[in-house]
């Protein structure tokens, strides 16, 4: 059978599904959190959101809730149904062996062990198979996932708040809250949703940050925290540290120093050693790798299966992604707060925001206000 031609009420089910599929992002694993819909005679009758931690996948659970309603039923689901034996049975089986009569998948998936696969096996086997509705929205949410598969690195987010004079912060102040509540508790759902967060050591030294998620009943959903860290200059002392092994931890340090781009060298090899080892003590991972080439860090953090990434801080940080071209998306909160005298310069403002990207949106918490930018390709 060939391609479907979408229906009228395929473009409501599929807001549906790619609803339930936010349910449960940066909280999957490596796998997507996909959204699925079973829905017979216009009533849904199963509804599943990939499972924490990555499985079972969506529609197994879904067609499970359906049971009998399922024969004759039309699937909808955010993303091409697997067609491979990994971990768990193909998903396209799934659906073939329940008997459904219609598949509407919005994003086809790009690893090489599926794509276009899944369709082949529905179609081979009599369903209908619709694909490309509601695309566009449907990739937004599977951002991160469709970013490692295609580019090999996690999709970027840089969120930066800054103060009506144009800062981030003032020196020598530690944390300076320019943002108020409503916003910050926006921060709190990001990073409840975002694989990793990362700071530079100037950051992670000024600021002492905890970089957990401390909105009530989402802490457990708080992202692995990364710092860059070419001499591993942060103390022992500090949050992150004293908090590793309840939260995972990542410090990159430079492989050698000759790739820094300025900074104190180290005392001696052995002295960096001792640091090396105090802090594995501690719970936290090494990961040498040149903090201050993005194109080179983000590879090596899509191998451990971070598909997204929340850039938070400092400026010289921000600037470095921006330069590179590896943010994906900007979150530039404005506040009426002024720094004044000894503030922190914001490397981006919302007058000078990069070519290539979209605005796709204002909101408004409190006296503060987000705009949201895109990447366009």
């Amino acid at each position: 059978m060939g391609e479907g031609i979408a229906q009228a009420e395929d473009q409501r089910f599929m807001a549906a599904a790619i609803r339930l599929s936010r349910w449960h992002t940066g909280q999957t694993s490596t796998n997507p959190s996909v959204g699925c819909v079973i829905v017979r005679d216009g009533v849904i009758v199963g509804r599943a959101v990939t499972a924490l931690g990555g499985r079972p996948h969506a529609e197994p659970q879904a067609l499970a809730e359906a049971g009998e309603l399922a024969r004759g039923a039309t699937a909808y689901v955010t993303l091409e149904p697997c067609s491979h034996h990994g971990k768990t049975p193909p998903c396209a089986e799934a659906l073939i062996a329940y008997g459904v009569s219609r598949v509407v998948i919005s994003v086809t998936d790009p690893d090489i062990r599926v794509s276009g696969r899944g369709i082949s096996m529905l179609r081979d086997a009599g369903i209908e198979v619709t694909t490309g509705v509601l695309e566009e929205e449907g990739r937004r949410s599977l951002a991160g996932y469709l970013t490692r598969q295609t580019k090999n690195r996690p999709y970027v987010t840089l969120k930066l708040a800054v103060s009506a004079d144009g800062m981030i912060g003032r020196e020598g102040a530690g944390q300076v809250a320019i943002t108020g509540p409503q916003a910050r508790t926006q921060v709190q759902a990001l990073r409840a949703e975002t694989d990793a967060i990362l700071v530079g050591i100037g950051t992670a030294i000024a600021d002492d940050p905890l970089l957990t998620v401390r909105t009530p009943g989402l802490e457990a959903q708080s992202p692995l925290r990364i710092v860059l860290d070419p001499f591993l200059a942060l103390p022992l002392t500090s949050k992150l540290v004293e908090t590793a092994r309840e939260v995972p931890l990542i410090v990159v340090a430079s492989e050698e120093a000759s790739l820094l781009e300025g900074g104190n060298s180290p005392a001696d090899a052995a002295d960096m050693d001792s640091r090396c080892a105090a802090l594995e003590a501690a719970g936290v991972e090494i990961l040498h790798c040149n903090p201050y080439h993005p194109e080179v860090l983000l590879p090596a953090l899509a191998t451990r299966g971070i598909s997204s990434l929340l850039v938070e801080g400092g400026a010289k940080t921000a600037r470095r992604f921006l330069e590179a071209g590896l943010v994906d998306r900007i979150q530039l909160y404005q506040a009426p707060a002024v720094i004044g005298d000894g503030g922190i310069e914001s490397p981006l403002l919302a007058t000078d925001i990069p070519s290539g990207f979209a605005h796709r949106g204002t909101y408004v918490f409190g006296a503060d206000r987000l705009d949201e930018y895109e990447r366009e390709n």
